[in-house]
């Protein structure tokens, strides 16, 4: 079969999935294989379920029903279905990327674009070879605006995902120290990034650049873009108003406040803002957008848990957005303010040196307490008085039942496999 009968047959289905638990009647079932599962296994449980149709590689797995379609590769096909329907539907698309903040970037963009158009988005951080292509696949005829978050731990994998997706469209948040252990130095991660200003030029698209950022700032003469940043010379203007509570910016003159905490969301705010009025949304519409956008999925997400306060943090952390959300917890005006941390994974041979950098930046900010927890924080030898090591989320959970946080703020933050976010129940449940 061609990948055009397939997408014929795709039109007709109620879209994509690749997880019999959650079939509904009518969608295609792509048989996925990983390190531990193998989808094709589950193509006769999937047809059973309410399937259409099964996508499938694996001859022993296909029979005499005409509902089960054999490809050489199913992811391939996916990816290859993906592609075909974005060509397809000939709508603009707007590519994401960046070591920090590209998440938040993208519900900020989303907020302020579907004020004007009808606008899909990634869902949550689906933004790999699997979810790139269940993104693409999730736009229908009547959308007119696609943003698709990218992201990688491994050079070429945004080369990829541009060749899948062919954004109209790009905007890099940031070149921080994330993924180390793939990219081997900061260096791997620029230019890991960087492919997909490479898919951009290469094919004269357009670029959003933060003019305030060095490294996007070289950009500039070397293909189309739209600029956002503090210098007079950008197509807008920016001034990072100073508001320790919430994320507050002005973008050429008019104002934008937010309910995020943290200064290090106002680069996300002037972003969003700023492409919104590249597609010329009403500053009205932008102001609203940006004042009803909640933070969820324990990304700069305030908690109220009697009379602390939470900052969740927690969905993903490294050296360089953990140093930025210290920072800014430093300058919020509340009397009490203790930190839980959690290690930071994919650092490879510079994750020890990073953490040692990290509680040497606690010591400078003297913050009340510090709870670290995770082998490589408790393996740090760098001395200070204020912090609280544990090996286990289980031992910091023992520890934290009996502190006293009454009106205290907590910024909790760490990495993906922390799961600190189990920190809520902790304290809702004390005694």
């Amino acid at each position: 079969m061609e990948i055009a009968q397939l997408h014929q047959i795709f039109l007709n289905s109620n879209g994509i999935t690749t997880d019999t638990r959650n079939i509904k009647d009518g969608q295609i079932f792509f048989a996925l294989k990983g390190d531990n599962f193998n989808g094709n296994k589950f193509a006769l449980q999937a047809l059973n379920k309410g399937a259409s149709y099964a996508v499938i590689d694996e001859n022993e797995y296909s029979n005499e029903r005409d509902q089960i379609i054999l490809f050489n590769n199913v992811l391939e096909t996916l990816q290859k279905l993906a592609n075909y329907h974005r060509r397809y539907l000939k709508l603009p698309i707007l590519a994401i990327t960046g070591s920090n903040g590209k998440t938040t970037s993208k519900e900020l963009i989303h907020a302020v674009l579907k004020r004007k158009f009808e606008t899909n988005a990634t869902v949550g951080n689906l933004n790999n070879h699997i979810g790139v292509p269940l993104t693409l696949l999730s736009m229908k005829s009547t959308t007119e605006f696609g943003i698709v978050e990218m992201g990688a731990n491994h050079p070429r994998e945004i080369e990829n995902l541009c060749k899948i997706a062919e954004p109209d469209f790009g905007y890099i948040t940031n070149f921080g120290k994330a993924h180390l252990e793939g990219f081997g130095s900061v260096e791997g991660v620029i230019k890991a990034k960087s492919e997909l200003y490479d898919f951009l030029n290469a094919n004269n698209k357009l670029l959003f650049i933060n003019t305030d950022d060095p490294i996007q700032f070289k950009q500039i003469t070397a293909s189309r873009n739209f600029t956002f940043g503090t210098s007079i010379e950008a197509d807008v203007q920016i001034e990072y108003l100073e508001n320790n509570k919430v994320a507050t910016i002005k973008a050429d003159s008019e104002e934008y406040t937010s309910k995020l905490t943290g200064s290090y969301n106002a680069i996300n705010i002037a972003a969003a803002v700023s492409i919104g009025k590249f597609f010329e949304v009403s500053i009205e519409s932008m102001q609203k957008a940006i004042a009803d956008y909640k933070s969820s999925n324990n990304r700069s997400q305030i908690v109220q848990i009697g009379t602390s306060t939470l900052i969740m943090d927690a969905y993903n952390a490294n050296p360089t957005s953990m140093t930025a959300a210290l920072s800014s917890f430093h300058k919020h005006p509340a009397n009490r303010k203790i930190v839980i941390l959690g290690d930071m994974f994919e650092l490879g041979k510079s994750s020890r040196e990073e953490h040692d950098t990290i509680i040497k930046l606690l010591k400078d900010l003297n913050f009340e307490k510090n709870f670290l927890v995770g082998q490589n924080f408790y393996d740090s030898t760098i001395s200070n008085s204020k912090v609280i090591k544990s090996k286990s989320f289980e031992d910091l959970a023992d520890i934290v039942k009996l502190e006293d946080l009454h009106d205290t703020h907590i910024l909790v933050k760490g990495s993906r496999g922390m799961a600190l976010e189990r920190i809520l129940e902790v304290l809702k449940n004390r005694k």
